[in-house]
């Protein structure tokens, strides 16, 4: 029997307080969003009123929909601190709405004139764009639906841009385009495809929105796992009520915005701690290299040395060891200084996080698509550290780690389920070749993943060359335990 199954029944949460008049439309409520944008809006609203209410859109599952509505937008924030659970009810949503069922109503509350943000968290594919050029994909079903038929759109880009048109002809001004997805570039990827959209429709709608609409950058964090039935059972049995739309997430929050909105309104969220920049790419190299990098490294040595969780890893002092050595020796000097950050205590702050037992991050599920993400994550920091002349120690370990992993076989003589789009090739090139330093070479080798300056550096090849060699023959602790020692391969 579950968690919630033994409880007696509990009384649904309910809104304490008046909502605030809705001054921004968000699409796509999910977890994530309710976890941070939410309550920075709560905060900001609390420290300085305004009337910066949510009008929270659903553009394609009712889910988040059928949990607030009948809590009038009300939820609890869970903060899974080392020293235990933090519960706040966050009252910001003032308004909740289902794009499929009613589309006009989205559209009548995307042109209000007291809306001056609209705001997104709908994932990478909410954009109907191509990857790896960023352009909006004129074939997209959705975006084929949204050209032929304006007036109902179905997409993110379908109604920001029906919206934006509305505006434009009754004279009202536009609203800010505030992309918070976890994404390189957000504000410019969805300034692209509303353009894309605006020029398929009309080029004087498109002239218009690229003279007056601002799609600010930013850059977003903060660990956000998926809500259990324990976790719901958990509060109605702490808190005595019972909430499916709450949201649990680890205590650490950043939000990083570019300070560039239509006339200037928005709210306070610096109350709540973000940060108003001039420039966000600093940033989201800091977090890429600092955050995303070391996780990698910690997931594929981590996993290798039977590790099941990040926090299981950096309990290891080896491998705590090796986070600050790859900061300071290898990461930290490719970072170019963000405007007002402490880089150091940035890192600080990432062991912290990384030590929070409350937030199982499985190294298994970090690992995965790793072919996607080490160019990212790791080679452009080992492009940079060679363009200098500095050596990568760590960096070539983990990159050596990964060359491992997607071998399929670990430590024990165990089968890896390796999980990437590259994993079936990349297993047939490693078996091709019987010796550590043959494997390296045909690895290097592939395009998809290293470019062709990295693959052909004599001196990196050789450190990969060497630490899988060391893998294999001393195992993944030992090595790291000798490199943070200061010990050679």
């Amino acid at each position: 029997m579950s968690m919630e199954a033994s409880l007696p029944d509990r009384p649904r949460l309910a809104r304490s307080a008046p909502a605030a008049k809705v001054g921004i439309v968000h699409l796509g409520p999910g977890a994530f969003f309710r976890a941070f944008q939410a309550i920075y809006t709560e905060d900001a609203m609390v420290a300085h009123g305004g009337d910066w209410g949510i009008c929270a859109v659903s553009l394609k599952s009712p889910a988040a929909c059928d949990q607030l509505e009948p809590q009038d937008g009300a939820y609890t924030s869970v903060t899974l601190a080392p020293e235990g659970r933090r519960y706040r009810v966050i009252g910001s949503i003032a308004r909740i709405l289902a794009a499929p069922e009613d589309p006009q109503t989205v559209l009548d509350a995307l042109t209000s004139p007291e809306v001056r943000i609209v705001s997104l968290t709908i994932t990478e594919k909410g954009y109907c764009h191509e990857p790896s050029t960023g352009m909006l994909r004129l074939d997209h079903p959705d975006i084929r639906a949204d050209i032929e038929t304006p007036s109902r759109p179905v997409s993110a880009p379908g109604f920001l841009v029906e919206a934006l048109a509305w505006r434009r002809a009754e004279g009202r001004p536009p609203f800010t385009v505030l992309s918070c997805d976890n994404l390189p570039n957000n504000g410019r990827l969805v300034r692209g495809v509303v353009l894309g959209l605006a020029r398929a429709r009309d080029p004087e709608l498109a002239a218009w929105i690229e003279q007056t609409v601002r799609f600010p950058a930013t850059m977003v964090d903060r660990i956000t796992p998926a809500t259990t039935a324990d976790d719901i059972a958990e509060l109605a049995r702490t808190e005595g009520y019972h909430d499916p739309a709450c949201v649990v997430h680890e205590p650490f929050r950043q939000w990083v915005i570019e300070d560039d909105f239509t006339d200037g309104a928005r709210p306070s969220w610096d109350a709540g701690g973000a940060q108003f920049v001039r420039d966000v790419a600093p940033f989201e190299t800091m977090k890429l290299r600092c955050l995303n990098g070391t996780h990698s490294a910690l997931a594929y040595l981590g996993y290798l040395a039977g590790h099941e969780t990040i926090a299981d890893a950096v309990a290891d002092l080896p491998f705590s060891a090796l986070c600050r050595q790859l900061w300071q020796t290898e990461i930290l000097p490719t970072v170019p200084q963000p405007e007002g950050e402490d880089l150091g205590a940035y890192c600080d702050a990432l062991l912290e996080r990384y030590c929070n037992p409350a937030i199982s991050h499985r190294t298994w599920q970090i690992a995965m698509d790793g072919s996607q993400k080490l160019p990212q994550r790791l080679l452009g920091t080992v492009q940079d550290n060679l363009a200098q002349g500095r050596p990568v120690p760590g960096l070539a370990l983990a990159v050596a780690a990964w060359m491992r992993y997607v071998g399929g076989i670990d430590e024990t003589g165990g089968v890896i389920d390796v999980r990437d789009p590259l994993a079936q090739r990349l297993k047939a090139v490693s078996d091709g070749a019987a010796e550590p330093a043959g494997k390296v070479a045909a690895l290097l080798a592939v395009g998809d993943v290293f470019p062709k300056g990295i693959a052909a550096d004599p001196d990196f090849r050789e450190a990969v060359s060497q630490a899988y060699e060391g893998l294999c023959q001393r195992g993944a602790r030992a090595m790291v335990a000798a490199l943070t020692a200061g010990e050679p391969n």
